[in-house]
């Protein structure tokens, strides 16, 4: 077991609706966070849960990861869901309307998005790929 002791994080303000917490990761809209048990969120992440993330048991996210529920770029919004015992690599960014399949791996420095319905993981190590580790329009 990972975790003997876990417990949720306690939220402080910070300034408007950003919160911290005692390990250094910060979420806005911390009331439209769904947090399972068991999470490992990394030091300097950011949650943006304006309109709704869920993280399921066991998910660990890198440190320095960006998960957007907004994008203010295109004005995209829609939730985000990581199922159980995924994992986001560090330095990783999620754009709104991707859901994470359970047990799946999104490798360090991914972008991962959706584009007319399909989802999309952008890896500067790799070429585009559907990635079939979300769920979403593939086949599997």
């Amino acid at each position: 077991m990972r975790f003997k002791k876990w417990k949720p994080p306690k939220f402080k303000k910070i300034t408007g609706s950003l919160y911290k917490t005692k390990w250094n990761w910060f979420v806005t809209c911390p009331e439209n966070l769904k947090l399972g048990k068991n999470v490992d969120i990394g030091i300097s992440t950011y949650i943006n849960a304006h309109f709704g993330v869920i993280i399921e048991d066991n998910v660990q996210i890198g440190a320095h990861c960006s998960i957007y529920s907004h994008n203010t770029i295109n004005n995209t919004k829609g939730s985000v869901h990581l199922k159980k015992g995924c994992c986001i690599g560090a330095n990783s960014v999620l754009l709104p309307n991707v859901v994470v399949k359970e047990g799946r791996l999104i490798k360090a420095n991914s972008t991962v998005f959706r584009h007319k319905n399909v989802v999309f993981s952008r890896s500067p190590l790799h070429h585009d790929y559907v990635e079939t580790v979300l769920e979403g329009e593939d086949k599997n």
